[in-house]
């Protein structure tokens, strides 16, 4: 054993500081306050210093960093959606996932396992080819393939799902991934403070100034904040600082939950997601399968989980792989998916001046990550939407224009 690691465990203190600072108080003024401190808020806090060196910005998270979505979602990272607007959007966030290690030194163990969507019916099986052509139009590499391809990527498959929902085929999206989402949060944290971004934790927002239809501020439990610019990425409680300015939203608040099992010897390589079984699992690099189903049925402003979930969620893993009966479940938790008309998120400016908003994420948000902080920076530096947020703006709503990605996005992930 090396000395200095003899020494460093033994040491009764240890050098390494924390990924971030404390920070004690607030400064009266900033230019930009983000309220969210989860990986979109994180996120563009980092890219708005380091792209356009805006370090006067402060990020408000009631909790904890990293507690709300950010750390209860499932980690999985594709593009192989049906609109071309989501295509363009996410395909450029599967970009950036590629450098994010790189980019923070700092593991975010991004890992590609390639990504099936199963078809059971002939339907969906028509809505897997339509877009496998959506994705190759725009330069992602999806291809429909056949039930012996999935066999073949996953032997322990039980491709007759008990032999009331057979697998017919599936689309296979080769760049789809995982990640760790707490690194995530860390390294953009990290790498915002770095730059000079203040990060606050136990800091709650009470109130919005706003004046001639302008943001003046921000009041929280620890002061009032003067600032001319507001971000609200705070995903299910979108609505209760919306309140806060006036605004009204098409958002609806539905429990998202998932759970993971004890770890094993690695089996699963891809990702395997099933819309008409509502199942969609990943092994990560522990052993553990991480599952997750569809939306609970009903709205709450909850992040309570259930057995009953974890009962439907175990027979349909069942029906695919029978030889997990014996498996047990070590952990369950919820999330707070804010969920639009049309599945598609709503960001960008408001009709309040100063107050930007990154909202509507459902259940597709982490994979949103890098991409939506560097589209929210470039907004809020420039007050000018960037191109690929367009057509995500709140307008759309009003104006008649939605978006139409339920047929990609309504499986969960």
């Amino acid at each position: 054993m090396p000395l200095r690691l003899l020494k460093f465990g033994v040491a009764q203190e240890y050098p390494e500081g924390r990924i971030f600072r404390d920070r004690d108080r607030l400064k009266s003024a900033y230019d930009a306050v983000i309220i969210g401190g989860g990986g979109h808020g994180l996120a563009a806090a980092y890219y708005l210093a380091r792209d356009y060196g805006m370090t006067n910005v402060a990020v408000l998270e009631k909790g904890y960093i990293g507690g709300g979505n950010t750390g209860r979602n499932t980690t999985i990272i594709r593009s192989n959606y049906l609109t071309p607007e989501g295509v363009k959007f996410y395909d450029e966030s599967v970009r950036l996932w590629q450098d994010l290690s790189q980019d923070f030194d700092l593991n975010v163990f991004c890992s590609n396992r390639g990504h099936f969507t199963l078809a059971h019916t002939d339907a969906s099986l028509r809505t897997m080819r339509w877009r496998a052509e959506v994705n190759k139009h725009f330069g992602v590499d999806s291809e429909l393939v056949s039930p012996a391809e999935v066999q073949k990527a996953c032997p322990l498959m039980d491709l007759t799902c008990g032999g009331h929902s057979p697998v017919l085929g599936a689309l296979y999206h080769a760049p789809g991934s995982i990640a760790r989402h707490d690194a995530v949060a860390w390294g953009y944290g990290r790498g915002a403070d770095q730059r000079g971004v203040e990060i606050h934790q136990q800091t709650e927002v009470l109130g919005i100034r706003v004046k001639a239809g302008r943001v003046t501020g921000v009041q929280t439990n620890r002061g009032e904040i003067e600032t001319p610019r507001v971000l609200c990425a705070v995903a299910g409680f979108t609505p209760r600082i919306l309140q806060m300015v006036g605004l009204r939203s098409p958002l609806y608040i539905h429990p998202l939950q998932a759970m993971v099992s004890e770890p094993m010897k690695p089996w699963l390589d891809p990702i395997i997601v099933s819309g008409s079984l509502h199942v969609y699992v990943s092994q990560t690099a522990r052993g553990e399968l991480v599952m997750g189903a569809s939306l609970d049925p009903y709205e709450l402003h909850s992040t309570r989980s259930t057995l009953e979930f974890v009962e439907g969620l175990a027979t349909h893993m069942l029906d695919l792989f029978p030889f997990l009966s014996h498996v047990n479940v070590v952990r369950q938790w919820a999330g707070m998916a804010d969920m639009t008309p049309d599945f598609a998120p709503i960001m960008g400016k408001t009709p309040i001046d100063g107050f930007y908003l990154d909202a509507g994420w459902g259940t597709w948000g982490f994979k949103a990550t890098p991409v939506c902080g560097k589209t929210m920076a470039y907004t809020i530096a420039n007050d000018h939407p960037h191109e690929l947020i367009k057509a995500f703006s709140l307008s759309r709503f009003t104006n008649y224009e939605l978006v139409g990605e339920k047929g990609a996005a309504s499986v969960g992930h």
